[in-house]
């Protein structure tokens, strides 16, 4: 048998307590037979099929609202938890069980308000101080996450989840001496955190602790963490020590898929440094490729057709030659020499952007712009 549900079943279920209690018996192996399924839905039924209401045994809702909450029925289990909770005020082990249901449903106010009443009996309970840290943070709530992400760090400064949250938000508010004693604690328990040591590496980098970004970086590829910020830091960290070639074979070594603007432009430094012209061009065009947005000549072409549905023109002009600078798209050459064409009366412009449209080769969706393409030009061109 499964230890880990037989644990469950022995310390959830507790037949041998509550079975006298009942009208009817539950059958240990039919539950447990459940439970090791994980079929929860068809066990809350079949508990519900034993236990007739109104239920007031208190190990008999236990066992409802465990049951019903791991088979995603929140609204029930909920239900049963208040009934246990009416019963017993004092359990806070039922109020940690409402609250948990609420979050998992999204009502953040309502299990914050739970876990608070938790906190008011029990203010050293690092599970609920961490809840409500989450729960402040997705609210937005900026001094709550930090006042409880603080606390439980108190409670518990080798947990490397909140010592990492903690230590990550000193640094981003530029107080690194906290963060660097939020993390010491943490790593001496635990030298081989991955997490630990990424927001270390957050910390020396900010600092501009150069030859510290390159040791701790060099500890996180070993553990194979091999990650886009991991890698871009030890890169930069490189260039700013001078050790060009090692900023280049590890921003090289990134998949092309995490490469970015910031690390094209970093390998474009270390060949210009290098004296490597030829290849400090090629990344920097690659850098100013990926740092411009493929929608800038979108915006550009929507917001010259706003000017000339307004009829300013020479803006419209100017927006579809900007855009065209970005790429050079078929329809914004379309519109352009329809634009030359009906608003301004420049025939010769409005044949010379219809035929650099024609050039782009249209694709088929666009053969009714190609056939009147062709027909003006045809038309203009005999009055040239």
């Amino acid at each position: 048998m499964n230890t880990k549900f037989f644990l469950i079943f022995v310390s959830l279920l507790a037949v041998s307590s509550w079975a006298a209690a009942q009208s009817s018996t539950v059958s240990d192996r039919t539950l447990l037979e459940y439970y090791q399924a994980q079929k929860y839905v068809e066990a809350a039924t079949y508990l519900k099929s034993v236990y007739k209401e109104p239920v007031s045994d208190p190990n008999a809702l236990r066992n409802l609202a465990y049951t019903t909450q791991m088979a995603g029925k929140l609204v029930e289990a909920e239900a049963y938890y208040q009934r246990l909770f009416q019963l017993d005020t004092t359990k806070l082990s039922v109020l940690n069980s409402i609250a948990g249901i609420n979050l998992r449903r999204g009502n953040l106010q309502k299990a914050q308000t739970y876990y608070l009443r938790i906190i008011s009996v029990d203010s050293t309970n690092f599970y609920v101080l961490k809840q409500l840290a989450d729960i402040s943070s997705r609210n937005n709530d900026t001094t709550g996450y930090v006042k409880y992400l603080s606390k439980a760090n108190a409670v518990n400064g080798d947990d490397a989840d909140v010592a990492s949250d903690l230590s990550n938000w000193y640094v981003n508010v530029k107080k690194y001496a906290l963060a660097k004693a939020v993390l010491n604690k943490a790593i001496t328990a635990d030298p081989e955190n991955v997490v630990l040591l990424q927001s270390l590496l957050r910390l020396v980098h900010a600092q501009s602790n150069w030859a510290e970004t390159v040791k701790v970086g060099m500890k996180l590829l070993q553990l194979g963490d091999g990650t886009y910020p991991t890698a871009l830091k030890l890169g930069q960290a490189y260039y700013k020590l001078k050790n060009y070639m090692c900023c280049l074979e590890t921003l090289a070594g990134m998949e092309d898929i995490q490469q970015t603007e910031t690390s094209f432009y970093y390998m474009a430094l270390s060949y210009k440094a290098l004296k490597n012209y030829p290849k400090s061009i090629v990344y920097f065009e690659r850098a100013i490729t990926e740092g411009i947005s493929p929608a800038i000549p979108t915006y550009y072409g929507e917001m010259a057709g706003s000017y000339q549905e307004h009829k300013r023109f020479k803006k419209a002009v100017y927006s579809y030659e900007k855009g065209l600078q970005f790429e050079e798209r078929p329809l914004l050459l379309y519109s352009l020499a329809t634009l030359y064409d009906s608003d301004l009366k420049d025939k010769a412009k409005a044949v010379r952007y219809y035929k650099r449209y024609l050039g782009t080769n249209p694709p088929a969706v666009q053969q009714v712009y190609v056939d009147y393409t062709r027909s003006r030009i045809s038309a203009l061109g005999s009055r040239l």
